[in-house]
C-alpha cells in the first residue's frame, strides 16, 4: 500500500470516527428540565434515588431512570433547600474533569485534521507534478542480472551459436578492439510467435551477466507527441549508465514499420520515436557495450534504415523446432513434472509438426492438468496424446450430441477423409478417425508424419485436395446428398488450389509465374492496384485452372470411395458404434499400412 493511499485511509477514518462521535454523543436521553424547588420537593417524598451536583448544575435521577436539571445559586448548598446527604446520595464531580477532553474536540483535533487535510492536498498536487515531470521517462523494466542462460533454451543451436559471438563481445571486449572489431549495434530476433525470441534475448544477457532492460515497443508511444522519442533518450541513457547491458525491444514493428506509407505524416508520434531509436543506435560510442536486441514476425513491414548496418547489424532467423529439437524441448518443459515410466516423447514430438516452443509448453502444462483431473499421480502417455489433441483441435463438447442420422453422415464423411487419405500415395498415413466432438469440429480425421517435410510436391498438394474432398464425395455417394459439414474442407481445397497456380507456378497452362502476390503491401498509402499484376483474362484462365485441379481431385476421389465401398461401409459401422478408431486398429481394417508417413495434416469439419 502506497503513502498516498495510507493517509487517505487515515484522514477519512479520523473523519469518520468524530462524525459518530458527535453524532452518538447528540443523541444520548436529554435530562427534563426543572427547578431546584421540584426537586427538594420530590426529595422530600423520596422519589429521588441520586443528585449530581457538576458545578451550579443539579441532576437528579428517579428510580424509573428518568433524570431532571435544574440549576442553583452560586456559593448557596442544597441543604438551604432541605436537600441533605440523609436524604439522598449527593455525588459532587470535578469541575475539571472533562476540559482538557472537551478542549482536545472542540479546538485541538479539528485543527490537527484541517492541517491533515491541507497536507494531503499539497502531497497530491506535487505528485502529480512528479508524474508529470517524469512522463517522458522509460518505463522499461530492468531484471539486473537475468538468470537465465542458453541451458533453459532448448533447440536453435545454429540461434544460440550465432549470438554466443554478442555474448562474448559484452564480456571480452578489448578481444575483439585489439583486432578493430566493433561492438554490434543491434540484434534483431526473427521467428514465429512461440519460438523463444525473449527468452534467447534473457539468455543472452544471463550468459554475459549483464543488466537487461526490457519492454514492448508500443510502451514508447503515447497521445501526446515526443514522449515517445523522450522515453528512447532515457531508456538509453540509463542502458549506457549501467553499461555493459542488454535492451530488449519486444515487437518491434509497432514502432519500426516503414515511415512515409501516407498515414500519420512526417510529425507521427510513432514516425518521431523511429526516428529517435535511429539516432540513438547509430550514435553509440564504440565503448559502450550496449546491445539493442529487438523481436519481430513481420520483419517484412520494418523501415529499411533500422536494418542497415550500423542499427541492426545481425539478423538472427528463429525457425520452429524440428523433430529432434522437439523432443528436447519436451523433456526441459517435463523436466519438473513426474512422469510416468515409459512415455514416448519422440512419439509426441512427431505428431507435433509445426508446433513451436510455447506450444509445447502448453501440451506438456495439459497433459498435467488432464492427470490432475482424473487423480493420477504421474503423466502417462495418453494424457500427452489427448493433450495435442485439445491444444491442436479443441477441448471435448460431450454436451454436444448428435441425432443418429447426424452421427451417421458424419461417420461416413470422417471415413471419406480417411480412406481416400490411405490410399492416395502422397496423402499423409491416418492417425486416428473420431466423432467426439471438438472445438467447431463435429469429429476429425488425424493424420500423422515419421518425419518433418520442408518442401511440399504438386503431387502431395493434389493428394491433399482429394483428401479434403473426400469426405464430402462419401456423403454423396452414400446418401446421394451433400451437407454443410464440408464447408471447411471446401475453403482449405480452394485455397490450396489457388496457391498452387498463383503462388507455386504449379499449373502447365499459365507456367511458372507469380500472379498478384504481394505479401508486404501492408500499408494504407501504398497502390492498391500493385496487388493485381496481371489482365482480367489471365484471371479467367486462374478461375479455370483451380476449378480443374479441385475438379480432377474430386473425381479421384470417387474412383477411391467407389472402389472400396464396402470396406468404407464396415469401417462407418465400427466407427459409429466405439466413436474413435485409432490408427492400429485402422491398418488392421484396410490391410495393413499402405506407404510410410510423411506430415501432418487435420481434417475437421
Amino acid at each position: 500500500m502506497n503513502s498516498n493511499r495510507l493517509w487517505t485511509y487515515v484522514v477519512s477514518v479520523a473523519v469518520l470516527a468524530l462524525l459518530a462521535w458527535s453524532f452518538f454523543a447528540g443523541n444520548q436521553t436529554k435530562p427534563q428540565d426543572s427547578t431546584i424547588s421540584d426537586i427538594a420537593a420530590l426529595v422530600s417524598q423520596d422519589k429521588v434515588k441520586k443528585i449530581t451536583i457538576d458545578g451550579d448544575t443539579i441532576l437528579a435521577e428517579e428510580p424509573d431512570g428518568t433524570q431532571l436539571k435544574a440549576f442553583k445559586e452560586d456559593n448557596v448548598g442544597l441543604g438551604s433547600y432541605g436537600i441533605t446527604p440523609e436524604k439522598v446520595q449527593i455525588d459532587v464531580l470535578d469541575p475539571n474533569r472533562n476540559a482538557l477532553l472537551t478542549t482536545f474536540i472542540s479546538v485541538i483535533l479539528p485543527v490537527i485534521l484541517l492541517a491533515l487535510f491541507f497536507w494531503f492536498i499539497m502531497r497530491q498536487a506535487q505528485s502529480g507534478n512528479n508524474r508529470a515531470m517524469t512522463f517522458g521517462q522509460t518505463k522499461a523494466r530492468i531484471s539486473g542480472k537475468s538468470k537465465a542462460t542458453f541451458n533453459d533454451v532448448a533447440g536453435l543451436k545454429e540461434a544460440k551459436v550465432e549470438l554466443m559471438e554478442v555474448v562474448d563481445f559484452l564480456k571480452h571486449p578489448n578481444k575483439f578492439k585489439s583486432i578493430g572489431a566493433e561492438t554490434p549495434k543491434g540484434v534483431l530476433l526473427v521467428g514465429a510467435p512461440g519460438v523463444g525470441k525473449t527468452l534467447l534475448a534473457k539468455a543472452v544477457a544471463g550468459e554475459a551477466g549483464v543488466p537487461f532492460f526490457h519492454l514492448a515497443a508500443s510502451e514508447f508511444v503515447e497521445m501526446f507527441v515526443g514522449v515517445g522519442a523522450s522515453r528512447v533518450r532515457d531508456l538509453f541513457t540509463k542502458a549506457k549508465r549501467n553499461a555493459p547491458a542488454v535492451i530488449f525491444i519486444d515487437e518491434l514493428d509497432a514502432i519500426g514499420r516503414q515511415r512515409g506509407t501516407g498515414l500519420g505524416g512526417s510529425h507521427d508520434e510513432r514516425e518521431q520515436t523511429l526516428n529517435q531509436i535511429l539516432v540513438e543506435m547509430d550514435g553509440f560510442e564504440t565503448d559502450a557495450r550496449v546491445i539493442v536486441m529487438a523481436a519481430t514476425n513481420r520483419p517484412d513491414v520494418l523501415d529499411p534504415a533500422l536494418l542497415r548496418p550500423g542499427r541492426f547489424d545481425r539478423r538472427v532467423v528463429l525457425e520452429l523446432p524440428d523433430r529432434s529439437e522437439r523432443v528436447e524441448i519436451l523433456e526441459l518443459h517435463l523436466e519438473k513434472k513426474p512422469v510416468a515410466a515409459g512415455v514416448d516423447l519422440d512419439r509426441i514430438a512427431a505428431a507435433t509438426p509445426g508446433a513451436s516452443g510455447a506450444d509445447l509448453k502448453n501440451i506438456t502444462n495439459e497433459a498435467a492438468i488432464l492427470a490432475a483431473r482424473a487423480g493420477a499421480k504421474t503423466i502417462e502417455q495418453r494424457y500427452l496424446e489427448n493433450a495435442i489433441e485439445k491444444v491442436l483441435i479443441g477441448p471435448e463438447r460431450k454436451s454436444k450430441v448428435m441425432s443418429a442420422e447426424e452421427k451417421r453422415v458424419a461417420a461416413y464423411h470422417e471415413v471419406g477423409h480417411a480412406l481416400v487419405g490411405h490410399f492416395l500415395e502422397h496423402a499423409d498415413p491416418i492417425h486416428k478417425i473420431s466423432l467426439v466432438s471438438r472445438g467447431s469440429a463435429l469429429g476429425y480425421t488425424w493424420s500423422l508424419p515419421s518425419e518433418d517435410r520442408r518442401l511440399t510436391r504438386k503431387a502431395q498438394f493434389e493428394d491433399e485436395i482429394a483428401q479434403a474432398l473426400g469426405g464430402r464425395q462419401a456423403e454423396q455417394l452414400v446418401f446421394n446428398d451433400t451437407t454443410t459439414g464440408a464447408e471447411n474442407d471446401l475453403k482449405k481445397a480452394t485455397k490450396t488450389a489457388q496457391d498452387m497456380v498463383r503462388v507455386y507456378g504449379m499449373s502447365e497452362k499459365l507456367g511458372p509465374i507469380q500472379f498478384g502476390v504481394r505479401d508486404e503491401m501492408v500499408f494504407l498509402g501504398r497502390d492498391f492496384n500493385e496487388g493485381k499484376n496481371y489482365s482480367e483474362n489471365v484471371a479467367t484462365t486462374i478461375d479455370a485452372e483451380v476449378k480443374r485441379i479441385i475438379t480432377q481431385a474430386e473425381q479421384r476421389a470417387n474412383e477411391v470411395l467407389g472402389t472400396h465401398r464396402k470396406l468404407m461401409d464396415t469401417i462407418a459401422t465400427r466407427l459409429i458404434e466405439t466413436e474413435t478408431i485409432e490408427r492400429d486398429e485402422f491398418e488392421t481394417m484396410v490391410g495393413g499400412p499402405f506407404k510410410p508417413a510423411r506430415t501432418k495434416k487435420v481434417e475437421s469439419k
